[in-house]
């Protein structure tokens, strides 16, 4: 094996240590009692307990957070693909003089900070009486889903050799039909790659969720938040199980997501 190589292979196994790491050390401090957390020589061996992930979920305020958390990214995750995935097909395949400041106000929603964003839909949202409500939250998060849709899906579709589709055009098929038909298969990877960037996105939002929220459509980030205690009696094991329960959604929509596209492909390569 070359040196270069070997050295490259070294850097991304550190990497990957480095990136999964946390994860693991959050799990086992999860199944610890907060003695063996808090004590100055980390102890590897250890008397494992569910006591906290068992406190975690029986509290009500956790599996309603839980509920509102699946809720509100689902559907804004499912409105941003209905809405955001044509948006960018119509920007990349049939651009005009509005198609580079689209784009450029698509990613300025990225570039303002969450405050800049809350308070004004807080002020709307307050007037309207859908404050602290599941549907403005998922309206809020829909803006936020469909602006990273977009972002991520008009490179995509411009990835897609423009020959397919006018082959197509000449087949017989019309615009949707060649959208559906064909843009979408062949720039799928690249677009689950934009959905699942937006899910986790809406998924781990904590001050827009904050701030539009009091007590009925609190999200799981909030719940996890709310845990923790001042001075030194702090939870540690409860915040871990928190977090490793904050965490599962994501990683299992990712594992789903991925599944589901290598029996696409599979089926297409047979």
């Amino acid at each position: 094996m070359r040196p270069g190589r070997l050295i490259g292979k070294a850097i991304l196994a550190v990497a990957g240590f480095l990136a999964v790491f946390p994860l693991l050390w959050t799990a086992l401090n999860a199944l610890k009692n907060n003695v063996d957390i808090i004590t100055r020589v980390p102890r590897l061996v250890f008397t494992p307990t569910w006591a906290n992930i068992i406190y975690i979920l029986g509290r009500d305020s956790v599996l309603t957070g839980l509920y509102n958390s699946v809720v509100a990214c689902g559907s804004a995750v499912l409105i941003g693909v209905v809405l955001g995935l044509p948006a960018a097909y119509a920007v990349a395949r049939y651009p005009n003089r509005w198609a580079g400041d689209i784009q450029f106000f698509v990613l300025s929603l990225r570039f303002l900070p969450p405050v800049a964003v809350a308070i004004p839909l807080m002020v709307i949202w307050l007037q309207v009486g859908l404050y602290d409500t599941l549907p403005a939250l998922i309206i809020t998060y829909s803006l936020l889903t469909i602006s990273v849709i977009m972002w991520l899906a008009i490179p995509a579709f411009q990835s897609v050799p423009k020959e397919i589709e006018e082959a197509a055009f000449v087949d017989g098929y019309g615009a949707y039909s060649v959208f559906w038909r064909i843009a979408l298969p062949v720039a799928a990877r690249s677009l689950a790659g934009a959905v699942a960037f937006s899910f986790v996105l809406v998924w781990n939002e904590f001050l827009i969720a904050l701030m539009l929220s009091s007590s009925n459509a609190k999200t799981l980030p909030i719940v996890a938040s709310e845990l923790s205690q001042q001075g030194m009696n702090v939870p540690w094991g409860i915040l871990n199980a928190s977090v490793v329960l904050l965490s599962l959604p994501p990683l299992l929509f990712l594992g789903v997501l991925s599944g589901f596209l290598n029996s696409v492909f599979r089926q297409k390569k047979t």
